[in-house]
């Protein structure tokens, strides 16, 4: 089905068409609709147009009014204040509009205009290292992106760059050479978390074995130096161990991600090591269009506007001087595949902010090469740090990082016990039983953590407070599950009324405006998927919950006075519990049909 016009995108053309009609001078003028606390929209684009024609704008508001159809949309127009229109529309045309939406299975949500290619790269742990608080915001801010940006219409490839090359290899190779057995597993019970853990416990074991051996043993270390020759040259059975540390780590990496309720793709993760065959290339291209120039023996890239603290230029570094490859080789390489390979017209990079600096220069050393064209943008949307509640770094009482899993499974054990709790209040009929408390515990904790993510603005740091994330009260995800879950419970006890659009009823004030908040749905998805920002959802679907909490305090629904009310407030409590489902579907929550 063809999306659902918005009642604003409505009233904007019925103004236009009018502006027209009064003042053909005028040509295609705006008339700047936005909405309005004092009526339904305000239109302030008269007084701009005025300004240019030289008239009186009160005048020119009322030629516009007076050129306006008759038709069920627009109830009232008021010429207000210097030229601005008050414009309240119809409760028909509010019910209308709603019931076009609910008819379609997307809620007449618009597909882009123009869909494109996008390359998110997100959820970039390091191999054989544990993931931590730090490598939250990516995962959720990156996952919910891509849901966005694919219910939009547009192509999106995943990427997950993991850390999987460098000199630690050298260290962790050579110790598996001479100790076996370290990354052997007891027999797999097919249980993934509890494969993941064991993986991590290998992992870490082996870890810090090596680094120990390394730090004290000098023939050790020169023997890991070596490795490090072998790996690089690809030595088959040196790249046949490294490949062991790598699968090892996705059996962990995959556990955790479960774990958040996130899908990640084998075909998916391409780390450092998936652009090894380029950098040389990558280095020459740059050295001979003169991007990048020797200096002191490396090759880097210098800017103008990059200088340290004694005032001299920094470089992005290319190629160190002893010939090893930095980071930057690395993300040049992987933007000349992701636009010449992959086709992308938008590369999104969600990374934390302090990186800012390296992308800026990995960006514009692509521009000058020729690799991000015209056509092509490059965005990094970067995310603020997690921090504890006294507003410093999220550390462990040791001072340690915070391990991710540890957060996960205290999200799940905290929420498990709110929703305990809230079913031990019900009649005994309606109790959950365990095994819908732990599934349920699950979804609302998992939820939780990812909505107080998502609800802040990325750029922000943001403080992890699990008692509030959990709360039925407040911005959370489980006062917007639990109005899912009381929509659904009314749902269920309608008996044989059922859910139908009356446009010919009057509404009442809760019920117009959270029918009008229901509208702006497709608006909404389609600037946080324009902009990036997924907090704009969040708040959207806030206000949404809001308004059927007061929605329900006002109009009662199952003993409304008629039979037609009856039918058109569960209409109501239908289409807001489709909203909040998909809303809360693109940030990666679950919607429990009970709690």
């Amino acid at each position: 089905m063809a999306s659902v016009p918005s009642l604003a995108s409505t009233v904007q053309q019925r103004l236009a068409d009018a502006l027209s009609a009064a003042l053909p001078e005028a040509g295609s003028a705006d008339p700047l609709l936005r909405r309005s606390d004092r009526a339904d929209f305000q239109a302030n684009g008269i007084l701009a147009l005025a300004k240019k024609l030289k008239g009186n704008p009160r005048e020119l508001a009322t030629k516009v009014v007076e050129a306006l159809p008759a038709d069920d949309v627009l109830k009232e127009v008021e010429v207000s204040g210097p030229g601005f229109l008050n414009i309240t529309v119809s409760d028909r045309a509010i019910v209308d509009t709603l019931a076009a939406r609910a008819a379609d299975d997307r809620l007449g949500v618009p597909y882009a205009q123009e869909p494109g290619t996008t390359v998110v790269d997100y959820a970039q742990p390091n191999v054989a290292k544990e993931m931590h608080v730090g490598h939250l915001r990516s995962a959720v801010i990156g996952d919910a992106m891509v849901q966005i940006l694919e219910f939009a219409g547009e192509k999106v490839v995943r990427r997950h760059h993991i850390g999987d090359w460098g000199t630690q290899f050298g260290m962790l190779i050579q110790y598996l050479i001479e100790h076996p057995h370290e990354l052997d597993h007891k027999a797999d019970t097919g249980d993934t978390q509890a494969s993941g853990e064991e993986a991590m416990s290998n992992l870490n074991r082996l870890y810090k074995a090596s680094r120990a051996l390394f730090d004290s043993d000098e023939e050790f270390k020169a023997r890991a130096r070596d490795r490090v020759v072998l790996l690089q040259s690809g030595d088959p059975e040196t790249i046949r161990l490294w490949q062991r540390f790598v699968d090892e780590s996705k059996i962990y990496f995959y556990s955790v991600f479960d774990k958040l309720d996130m899908e990640v793709r084998d075909p998916d993760v391409v780390g450092e090591s998936g652009y090894n065959d380029m950098l040389d290339e990558t280095c020459r291209l740059l050295e001979e269009s003169g991007v990048a120039v020797r200096s002191e023996g490396a090759l880097c890239v210098f800017f103008d506007d990059v200088k340290g603290p004694d005032g001299k230029p920094v470089p992005l570094i290319v190629r160190k001087s002893n010939g090893g490859y930095g980071y930057a080789a690395t993300d040049l390489s992987a933007i000349r595949d992701r636009v010449q390979k992959l086709g992308a017209d938008t590369l999104l990079y969600v990374v934390d902010a302090r990186q800012s600096l390296h992308f800026k220069m990995v960006f514009e050393t692509a521009r000058r090469a020729g690799w991000l064209g015209d056509g092509v943008k490059a965005v990094q949307l970067a995310f603020g740090t997690v921090l504890g509640k006294d507003g410093k770094p999220f550390k462990t009482r040791e001072g340690e990082t915070v391990r991710l899993v540890d957060l996960l499974d205290e999200a799940i054990e905290r929420a498990s016990a709110v929703v305990r709790e809230k079913s031990e209040g019900l009649p005994e009929a309606e109790r959950l039983t365990e095994e819908e408390i732990a599934e349920r515990g699950t979804q609302v904790g998992i939820g939780a953590i990812k909505y107080a993510d998502l609800s802040t603005s990325a750029s922000r740091d943001y403080k992890f407070d699990l008692d509030q994330m959990v709360s039925l009260n407040g911005d959370t995800s489980v006062y917007l599950q639990y109005a899912y879950a009381r929509i659904r419970s009314i749902v269920r006890k309608s008996g044989d009324a059922e859910p139908v659009a009356h446009p010919e009823l009057e509404l009442a004030p809760a019920e117009r405006a959270l029918g009008l908040h229901l509208d702006r749905f497709g608006e909404t998805l389609t600037e946080v998927a324009a902009s990036y920002e997924p907090h704009r959802l969040a708040a959207y679907l806030y206000q949404l919950a809001s308004l059927y909490t007061t929605f329900y305090a006002e109009c009662p629904v199952l003993k409304a006075p008629t039979p037609e009310q009856v039918e058109n407030r569960l209409f109501l409590c239908d289409l807001t519990a489709r909203t909040l489902r998909q809303g809360m579907a693109l940030l990666g929550i679950r919607t429990p049909e009970r709690l």
